[in-house]
């Protein structure tokens, strides 16, 4: 498959016809994670509070494989780009080994760090017992999930949209389906509860690996796994890392975050811990739009990065900025039209529902100025540049909100909380212009 449309398009159909399947995939994820959410919300309200203790954790794993993977994406595009395909086949063979290992250890360390992890929030032994059914399924299945985004950001690479969004599509699927059958034993499967939910995640998982895999053999893409290149190659792997590790960190850096923010809100009421949760998956259905253009314009960057087209890298760039400045407009304006619809789906308790409208209400404010963040961390990204996103990750999920949540929830409660996560946007959106204006301009130069 030929990709020199990447440099041949024009920007705006260019950037929408890469990001419009990802907009779709990250749609049905969305709504998956909507509905896992709804029937383990039918459960209990601590089934529900479980899943937001295991989120950090969980999210962590993903974060290691999508920001290697993103470092792969990163690179995979830029050296077909610059037209050497044996370093693309490089990448992506040990792409796919490394994240493959990662896998393996992620699967051990976080199963034995899970028990001592949810002691630290909660002295409720029915929550911690159903955190841990859930975690040690959800974890078995790392793995596959670890060596499926591997391969989704490999296809990503070479301008394969559509093949991404199915094997979502498809994975996502399956887990909503399989979601209401396991967890209240529909047909021929057992009442599972909360364990229901977990395998049908990680089947979900599972399904997404194979259609790559079987896309894979039957449809070949210019990229290839092989045994030759299976020799280390340690200037590559500095380079997959060194964008893999800041955009891993810029992945994790929201559990860190909402372990550090559990630990506030606990103080006053396990309600507010379980508002957040609710908030984090509400939160991925909001960003939807904006992250699905961020995965398109990634390989995009990189690309016309590695074929020395620097004017066409600053048109991607402002291009994305306005799409996804009206994107989180919207969601702002959603937040107040029917917040407590969104609450809704995921409790029935008035008062929760009460907490739940003010949170959203407040974060919202936020929305719009931090699409300039998020455009920027993407953009730099793709030209590789590692280090100066994780700065604007750092900013915004660390050095101004947790000390600003901690500070005003002194003097406004938990309201104190969500306050800081306008704050930190606004903060946050600012500084990362001129980062992105500093170090992109430094590289296309």
């Amino acid at each position: 498959m030929d990709q020199s449309f990447m440099k041949e398009k024009k920007i705006l159909p260019l950037v929408l016809s890469m990001s419009l399947p990802m907009v779709i995939s990250m749609a049905v994820n969305s709504m998956y994670n909507i509905v896992d959410s709804f029937f383990v919300a039918k459960l209990s309200e601590n089934a529900m509070t479980s899943l937001a203790l295991v989120y950090p954790v969980q999210n962590i794993i993903t974060s290691i494989g999508v920001g290697i993977g993103i470092g792969i994406n990163s690179t995979v595009a830029y050296y077909l780009g610059a037209e050497d395909k044996k370093m693309a086949n490089k990448a992506t063979t040990q792409g796919v080994v490394m994240n493959f290992i990662h896998g393996l250890l992620l699967t051990i360390l976080c199963t034995a760090f899970m028990p001592a992890f949810l002691k630290m929030f909660t002295n409720n032994q029915n929550i911690i017992d159903m955190s841990l059914e859930y975690a040690n399924i959800v974890f078995m299945f790392s793995v596959a999930s670890t060596v499926g985004i591997t391969l989704e950001k490999i296809f990503q690479a070479v301008g394969q949209m559509k093949v991404s969004m199915f094997s979502m599509i498809c994975g996502f699927a399956t887990n909503i389906i399989l979601d209401p059958l396991m967890i209240f034993g529909i047909g021929p499967f057992p009442k599972m509860g909360i364990s229901g939910a977990a395998y049908a995640t990680g089947i979900g998982q599972v399904i997404s690996l194979l259609v790559y895999i079987i896309v894979y053999f039957a449809r070949p893409i210019p990229v290839k796994i092989e045994s030759k290149s299976l020799k280390p190659d340690f200037k590559l792997l500095k380079r997959l890392y060194g964008i893999g590790i800041p955009a891993t960190l810029n992945m994790a850096l929201p559990s860190f975050l909402i372990s550090a923010l559990n630990g506030i809100l606990a103080e006053f009421s396990d309600k507010y811990v379980l508002v957040l949760g609710v908030y984090y998956k509400l939160q991925t259905f909001i960003y939807l739009s904006a992250n699905g253009i961020i995965q398109g314009i990634r390989p995009l960057v990189g690309y016309n990065y590695g074929a020395g087209e620097h004017k066409r890298v600053e048109k991607i760039y402002h291009t994305t900025l306005k799409l996804t400045v009206l994107i989180m407009a919207l969601g702002m304006a959603l937040s107040w039209i029917i917040p407590s619809q969104l609450i809704g789906l995921f409790t029935t308790n008035p008062e929760t529902i009460k907490i739940g409208v003010t949170a959203l209400h407040i974060i919202s404010f936020g929305f719009i100025i931090s699409a300039v963040s998020v455009t920027s961390s993407g953009a730099l990204e793709g030209l590789g540049m590692g280090n100066p996103s994780l700065m604007i990750s750092l900013l915004r999920y660390v050095i101004v909100i947790i000390p600003t949540a901690f500070v005003l929830s002194r003097f406004m409660g938990a309201t104190g909380v969500w306050m800081a996560f306008a704050v930190a946007e606004f903060v946050t959106g600012i500084i990362s212009y001129f980062i992105y204006q500093k170090y992109a301009k430094k590289t296309i130069e």
